[in-house]
This record gives C-alpha cells, sequence and structure tokens, in this order.
C-alpha cells in the first residue's frame, strides 16, 4: 500500500509541474495576443477600404491596362500561399488550416498547384502530401511586420505579372474572437475576378463599403496606367500583410485556449489523483489498525 500512495503522490507532483508550465504558457499566449488583435483590428478597416475601392475601380477599368486585372499568358499554374505557425501546442490552429487547403486542392485536379509556405507546420503538411514548395519563409507570423512580408507581395507580384500563374490564393486563419477562428482560402488574383471572392477580415463581417455602391465617375492623374501601377503592387502587399495579422492574432489565441484547456484538465487530474491518494492513505491506516487490534486481540488470549 506504501508503494501506491508514494507512486500516486509522485504522479501529482508531476501533473502539477505541468500546469505551471501549461499556466505559463497561457500568460505568455495571452500578452501575444493582445497585441496580435490589437494590430489587426488596427489596420482592417484600412485593409478593407483599399480592397474595396479597387474592386470598385476594376468595375469601371478596362483590365487590359493592368496584368494584374487578369489572367494572362498560357501558364495553367494556381499559386497557393499557405499560412501557418512555426511552433504547435495551438489547438486544431494548423490541422483546421492543413485540412481545409487539402480540400481544395483536391478540386484543382488537372492544374499544376505551387505553393509558398508561411510557417514550418504548413511547409511540413504540404510537403508530406507530395505539394511542391517553391518557397518557404519562417519566423514571420510570430510577431509580423509588414516589411517581413514585403519580399513575398513583391515575388507574387512579379511572377503573376510574367504570366507565371493563372490564379492565385492565400490560405489563411481569420480571426474572429478570441475562441473563434475560421480557415479562409481567398482568391488574391487576378482582381478583375474579385466578384467571387470572399472579404478578407472577419469574414462573420458583411457590411458593405460605400464606395462599392452605385455608378460613379473615376478621373486618373496622371494617367490611369501610372495610377494603377502604384496602386495595386502595393494593394497586394498590403492585403497579403493582413493575412498574416490574421493569421498571427488567430494562432495566439488557439494557442492561449488550448493551453487553458490543458491547464483545467491538470486541475481536474490532481483532483482525482488526491481523491485517490486520499483513499489508499486511508485504506493503509485503516489495515494498520485491524493489524494492532488483531495483534491485541492474540496477546490477551494467551
Amino acid at each position: 500500500m506504501a508503494v501506491q500512495t508514494r507512486a500516486i503522490k509522485r504522479r501529482i507532483k508531476s501533473v502539477t509541474s505541468t500546469r505551471k508550465i501549461t499556466k505559463a504558457m497561457e500568460l505568455v499566449a495571452a500578452s501575444k495576443m493582445r497585441k496580435a488583435v490589437s494590430a489587426v483590428l488596427g489596420t482592417r478597416p484600412y485593409a478593407t477600404l483599399a480592397w474595396d475601392t479597387v474592386r470598385a475601380v476594376s468595375k469601371v477599368t478596362e483590365s487590359e491596362l493592368h496584368p494584374l486585372l487578369y489572367a494572362h499568358g498560357t501558364s495553367n499554374k494556381i499559386l497557393l500561399v499557405l499560412l501557418s505557425s512555426d511552433r504547435g501546442l495551438a489547438g486544431g490552429f494548423n490541422v483546421n488550416m492543413v485540412r481545409k487547403t487539402l480540400e481544395r486542392l483536391r478540386t484543382w485536379e488537372g492544374k499544376e498547384v505551387e505553393v509558398i509556405c508561411i510557417g514550418r507546420r504548413g511547409a511540413q503538411a504540404m510537403k508530406k502530401a507530395g505539394k511542391n514548395i517553391i518557397a518557404s519563409f519562417t519566423d514571420i507570423t510570430t510577431a509580423p511586420t509588414y516589411k517581413d512580408t514585403l519580399p513575398i507581395g513583391r515575388l507574387i507580384v512579379d511572377e503573376f505579372v510574367k504570366g507565371s500563374y493563372e490564379q492565385v490564393f492565400v490560405a489563411y486563419t481569420d480571426f474572429v474572437s478570441a475562441i473563434a477562428q475560421m480557415p479562409t482560402i481567398f482568391q488574391l488574383l487576378p482582381l478583375g475576378a474579385l466578384e467571387e471572392s470572399k472579404e478578407l477580415g472577419k469574414v462573420s463581417e458583411t457590411t458593405p463599403v460605400e464606395v462599392i455602391k452605385g455608378s460613379r465617375e473615376y478621373m486618373f492623374e496622371p494617367s490611369p496606367e501610372d495610377v494603377l501601377n502604384f496602386l495595386l503592387p502595393k494593394l497586394i502587399e498590403t492585403m497579403l500583410y493582413q493575412a498574416v495579422l490574421e493569421s498571427a492574432a488567430s494562432e495566439h489565441s488557439a494557442r492561449m485556449m488550448a493551453m487553458r484547456n490543458a491547464s483545467d484538465a491538470a486541475s481536474d487530474m490532481i483532483h482525482d489523483l488526491t481523491f485517490t491518494y486520499n483513499q489508499a492513505r486511508q485504506a493503509g491506516i485503516t489495515q494498520e489498525i485491524a493489524e494492532i487490534s488483531s495483534g491485541k486481540a492474540a496477546l490477551e488470549q494467551t
């Protein structure tokens, strides 16, 4: 019986140490989440308005004025930008994103798909699935900056302008709230096909922006070509950065909730183990009392 109580006691000590670790990780994730949520909510209105403005302009502009507005070239390839995390312990964050990505890839049968991975977990999943990874970036999603995503955005724009790809999609996790994150695949290019695309940034919000209502006239200075050459690449870079911010906020939120659930599970386990330990200890005491009583009775009989 003593051996059993010692084993239970060691188990309680081990689970208690684990709970301290998960609680510390929860607090760290919560701190990072607050910063990430502040960043994503601060840039979301700007990104949404910029996106809607370009949608409105694209409706009244000849698509031939800029190669980002239409699919051109003879390529039958699709470029997918997959956003995931560099580390695990984030609940179903990476699993849900990879599962949705693989489901979408199955709908593109007959097309050649190339992948740009941002985050180690997504790169590992795509490599395991046998997909063609043309570029992989790490150490970006934890604390993303616009400067970090700028080379990726320029790579996407340059390759699409050259006619290397027919379409470009971004797979990211949209931040809805601290307890809800939604894996989303967003069509980024060509910009002329935006009517079939979803909004980027909190998919539950569908409030229309006034800029896309009604018919309007636009005046370009100095010329439509110059304006589009400056505006459209900047838009792509901005939308990619927004997607990275959404994914980062979702990652930290998912990790915070996962660590909180782990801490709660550890507390429940400690409670059950303590109850079992008390039962075993009480059984040992009862057995000792019974042995003493039996010994005393035997002595009295002699």
